[in-house]
């Protein structure tokens, strides 16, 4: 999955948060006002303080409400410039001085973990602005899309508000894309490419349909015409902005551009900030090392037992070979690329089966899941996703995201397919959708906790994700065939992958061709997800370490509650348990828990 598709801390903060007006003397006013802030603290109990801190961050950015269900100002589109981000400064000195005011030993211990994802959020912001300056060299960050998207597509409001919405926002598309050409300077060459693709994607939402919409509704003929102005210019600077990158990529190509790798120093402070895991990224590196070596030890012995079934020739007596071998034969058992989507679609009924038969977590039948071809703007970097509502709109689908195959070439595409096979489409279903992201999101939403709920930790949300995969077979999912085992080893072999290679290519220099050695023959991935996985490494950092940190930090914490509990340890009352505590990081929810 793909965190930027989560409403998620992780979302908020690469082009700064906060609207364009009235902010250019933010910074300045800071000082004279911390005092203020202080003694205004000092007044507030902590759930207090949380409160006004989430509705002084919604006034910040009413775009990050609204992903999150708190509709604030839907029609305000922030422009993300300079006085942009130094509004966010000021948010962020105004509340870690209040943050300040309070005795963390005199919080309890649910209060004192809220204290600590506050603290690490507005150090984030912070950090990103002053430090990382995504701003400067990511223009993937700049989309508008997604936003009309959330308006236009989700039914939390009547159409001709939404739509009155809609032609608010349009108003500062033109400007929106003129500051981020303003802060583009020595971007990268894949950040660059992405934003081209998923700017082109945007087209899909600011679409002939939109204006359609908007000509048959009851908005006044005023404002019909003001959107028919404000839809033009901002197709217009949409297609501006595309052929500016356009020439800009060409330049890239031609001159050269900035190294998409981040290095370690960089590298050990987000990876600190992000994963938040009591480890740092280089001693996760060194544990996922040591993990690959157990799980090929493991599907060896499998290769061994179930050969002679499969292959009538000699088994080599290279293991690797061996189970590469097998895993090419047993990978021609897939569906076709037209039934891709569908057949996802017709697997997750058969998922809440077993999970309620099994009693492992209770699901929701009222909140609803909707398997969906990926929207066009959100192409490009991941073929599964989930996008969830937030904790003020429960009862809104989540949505499951499926790229169809129909733009891949048929090699690609029969590449793609080997990989996601008959055995592992079902554990990537298990992984987004049932007991996976969707569950775990829901119980977040549920969560007593704001704090937790909207601010999670994107480590715990992956972990979990890949957590329920192996519980699932461990509780009978797949009648324990050993080639579902063999399967979910490789699957599980690549989660560890992800954090070799992604420490590799960032911190260690990894080129493009190690790499997908590393994937094709240390972790048996077909060539086309070997080449996706590259791409996505290219255009992110951390986050793919964020699976197999939060996995083995669960289920370790897990094993370590049936060893002491004995008899009556409770799978389930575990799960829902664990669940309860919102997107916390794992370290805190194991707090709690003990």
């Amino acid at each position: 999955m793909k965190k930027a598709l989560i409403s998620l801390s992780v979302a908020f903060a690469l082009t700064g948060l906060a609207g364009c007006n009235d902010s250019a003397n933010a910074v300045s006013t800071t000082t004279t006002t911390t005092a203020a802030n202080t003694q205004q603290a000092m007044t507030l109990s902590f759930a207090d303080f949380s409160q006004a801190f989430i509705d002084d961050l919604w006034q910040l950015s009413p775009t990050w409400a609204m992903y999150n269900g708190k509709h604030v100002n839907d029609g305000y589109l922030e422009v993300p410039n300079q006085a942009s981000r130094d509004k966010t400064l000021a948010f962020v000195a105004k509340h870690k001085a209040q943050l300040a005011t309070f005795d963390q030993k005199t919080l309890t211990p649910n209060e004192l973990i809220d204290y600590k994802l506050l603290e690490n959020l507005v150090n984030n912001f912070e950090w990103d602005i002053n430090t990382f300056k995504s701003w400067q060299w990511d223009p993937s960050s700049y989309n508008v899309a997604g936003g009309f998207a959330q308006i236009i597509n989700e039914d939390f409001a009547p159409l001709d508000e939404r739509l009155t919405s809609v032609v608010a926002r349009l108003e500062h598309v033109p400007a929106y894309y003129q500051a981020a050409r303003d802060n583009i300077a020595n971007p990268t060459l894949p950040h660059t490419q992405l934003a081209i693709q998923q700017n082109q994607g945007a087209f899909s939402v600011l679409s002939d349909e939109l204006a359609a919409k908007v000509s048959a509704s009851g908005l006044t003929a005023e404002q019909k015409q003001l959107f028919d102005m404000r839809f033009s210019a901002a197709k217009a600077a949409i297609t501006q902005h595309i052929e500016w990158l356009t020439a800009l990529e060409a330049t890239l190509q031609t001159e050269g551009a900035r190294d998409f790798r981040i290095g370690e120093a960089l590298y050990e402070q987000k990876f600190a900030l992000d994963i938040q895991a009591g480890m740092t990224a280089k001693q996760l590196f060194e544990k996922a090392v040591a993990d690959k070596n157990r799980v090929q030890a493991e599907m060896a012995k499998i290769t061994a037992d179930i050969w002679s079934k499969h292959i009538a020739t000699p088994k080599p007596e290279d293991d690797k070979l061996a189970i590469r071998q097998l895993i090419d034969v047993l990978s021609a058992n897939h569906v076709k690329r037209e039934n891709f989507v569908d057949d996802v679609r017709q697997q997750i009924p058969e998922l809440v089966k077993f999970v309620n038969d099994k009693k492992l977590i209770t699901l929701d039948p009222n909140k609803p899941l909707v398997v969906r071809e990926t929207p066009e703007y959100m192409r490009g970097f991941a073929g599964a996703s989930i996008s969830a509502p937030g904790p003020y709109e429960k009862s809104s689908n989540t949505y499951y995201n499926v790229t169809p195959l129909d733009g891949m070439s048929d090699e690609s595409a029969e590449s793609y397919l080997r990989e996601y096979n008959h055995w592992i489409l079902q554990v990537l279903n298990i992984h987004e959708a049932i007991p996976g992201h969707y569950t775990q999101l829901v119980y977040s939403n549920e969560s007593p906790s704001l704090v937790k709920s909207l601010f999670g930790n994107g480590a715990m949300v992956e972990g979990w994700a890949v957590y329920t995969e192996r519980m699932m077979l461990e509780e009978g999912y797949g009648n324990f065939e050993p080639e579902m085992w063999l399967m979910y080893y490789k699957w599980n072999l690549r989660v560890i992958a992800n954090t070799i290679l992604d420490y590799s290519i960032q911190v260690k220099g990894m080129g493009e061709e190690e790499a997908i050695a590393l994937m094709e023959n240390e972790a048996f991935q077909q060539r086309a997800e070997a080449e996706g996985k590259w791409r996505r490494a290219t255009l992110s950092q951390v986050q793919l370490t964020s699976y197999y940190s939060g996995y083995r930090e669960i289920y370790d914490f897990r094993e370590e509650l049936k060893t002491e509990q004995g008899e009556a340890f409770d799978l389930k009352q575990f799960h829902e348990t664990f669940l309860s505590y919102g997107s916390a990081p794992v370290k805190y929810i194991r707090q709690l828990m003990k």
